[in-house]
C-alpha cells in the first residue's frame, strides 16, 4: 500500500498520541480537520491503523519478569504447526509469537510476576504445548528500548 507524507506523519503522530482529538492531530499538521478525518478512516479501512490500546507499564501491574523461549518442535508438518500456534495464541503469558528461522521454530516472548512463577508457567504449560522438541529460555536482565513505535516511510 501506498503511504503518502501526510499519511506517515498521521501515523507517526498517532503512535505517539492515540488519544489526541482530531481537532489537535489537524492543528498538528496544518490540515482541516474534515480532511485529517477522512485520512485517518481510510487508514483503518485500510488495516494501516488495527486499533488504539493504551500502553501500560508491565512491571506496575505485577509482571516483571520478561523471557524469550526458543522453541523446537518435532514436527515440522504444517498440521503440528497450526496446532502448536492454536495451543500459543490461547496464553496469556505468551504476549507475542514468531516463526523463525535458524537454530529454532518459534520465538516466544513471555511475561511473568517472578521467578517462581515462570518456571511453574514454563514446566507445566510451555512444556506440555504439543510437538514441542526442545526449549530455550532466555532471560532479560535489562529492557534497554522496548518497541513502542514503528519507523515509517512515505512509499509516493
Amino acid at each position: 500500500m501506498a503511504l503518502s507524507k501526510t499519511d506517515v506523519r498521521i501515523l507517526e503522530q498517532l503512535q505517539r498520541d492515540a488519544r489526541m482529538t482530531n481537532q489537535t492531530l489537524a492543528d498538528t499538521l496544518g490540515l482541516s480537520p474534515s480532511p485529517c478525518w477522512r485520512k485517518v478512516r481510510k487508514l483503518e479501512e485500510d488495516e494501516v491503523i488495527q486499533g488504539y490500546r493504551a500502553v501500560l507499564n508491565r512491571k506496575k501491574i505485577g509482571l516483571s519478569m520478561m523471557v524469550f523461549v526458543c522453541v523446537t518442535i518435532d514436527s515440522h508438518s504444517e498440521a503440528e504447526a497450526r496446532k502448536f500456534e492454536a495451543e500459543v495464541t490461547a496464553l496469556d503469558n505468551v504476549v507475542a509469537c514468531y516463526s523463525i528461522g535458524g537454530d529454532a521454530d518459534f520465538l516466544l516472548q513471555v511475561v511473568a510476576a517472578d521467578m517462581d512463577r515462570y518456571a511453574d508457567f514454563a514446566m507445566s504449560v510451555i512444556r506440555r504445548l504439543p510437538g514441542i522438541k526442545e526449549m530455550q529460555s532466555i532471560f532479560v536482565l535489562k529492557e534497554i528500548k522496548a518497541q513502542s513505535a514503528w519507523p515509517i516511510q512515505a512509499t509516493d
